[in-house]
């Protein structure tokens, strides 16, 4: 902006004015009236512009703290959804530790449960192991009276041979395992008379299904054959026992 010139005052020379007959001062008041004028504008118009650019800079600051408000509204805003997105984060962290513990311990009772599998097919391995060793010992065993009664066998032929001829007795297998024994030339009365024991041999320990009769002595005597595997002397101890309950009951009868 320009600078305003100020109204400058008229130049009075009083000597000359005082040296006049009529003494009269001329203040030049139109030229200054006009300049007082033309200065009173010009401070107007620098008013206005003052206003103006008052307005402008009021507008600017307006619009800038507007700006900065719809600005600081936005960030406010961002950092509430920002503070939400931090709960739901902290929540599903907060989840997935939950989860994560659950997990570890489902995974740890899992270990449990694989380590007590492990020990039961340790311990099951370990009684089919024992199972198969007390097999094989029962099979050797087995085979061993096999052989065994077949190695008798073949030293008392002319033993069995007699009994068979002599003492009517005979053997016979009925089934897988069992041996029938007959004997007859037992009852004077009635030499065809027969009597029978069946031996189960499938097992270690030899048993007695059926008798016909049926002889009290007979636990004793298949409790001696166990312990000895002496089939000869079973054989002729039975014989003994059928004699004795045929006596027995002869007696009974008033026979004897």
């Amino acid at each position: 902006m320009s600078a305003i010139s100020r109204p400058q005052p008229p130049q009075i020379n009083l000597v000359k004015a005082l040296a006049s007959a009529q003494p009269s001062i001329d203040l030049e008041h139109a030229p200054f009236a006009a300049n007082c004028n033309e200065f009173l504008d010009a401070i107007t118009a620098y008013v206005q512009k003052g206003k103006q650019e008052i307005a402008r800079r009021r507008d600017v600051h307006e619009r800038m703290l507007k700006s900065e408000k719809e600005r600081g509204e936005a960030m406010e805003k961002e950092c509430a959804e920002c503070q939400l997105k931090e709960m739901e984060l902290l929540k599903v962290m907060e989840q997935e530790r939950v989860e994560s513990k659950e997990l570890e311990a489902d995974i740890a009772g899992r270990k449990r449960q694989l380590a007590t599998l492990r020990d039961s097919c340790a311990t099951v391995e370990k009684e089919m192991n024992d199972l198969k060793s007390r097999i094989a010992k029962l099979r050797a065993e087995k085979n061993k009276d096999k052989l065994t009664l077949e190695n008798q066998a073949a030293k008392n032929v002319p033993e069995l041979k007699f009994l068979e001829d002599k003492l009517g007795w005979t053997l016979e297998g009925v089934q897988k395992d069992m041996l029938l024994f007959r004997f007859t030339r037992i009852d004077e009365s009635d030499w065809n008379r027969e009597f029978s024991i069946v031996i189960d041999i499938s097992e270690r320990i030899y048993r007695v299904p059926t008798s016909t009769p049926l002889l009290p002595a007979l636990p004793t005597l298949l409790a001696t054959l166990n312990e000895t595997r002496e089939f000869y002397g079973f054989i002729k101890s039975v014989r003994g026992a059928f004699r004795e309950y045929v006596t027995d009951e002869r007696r009974a009868r008033g026979l004897v």
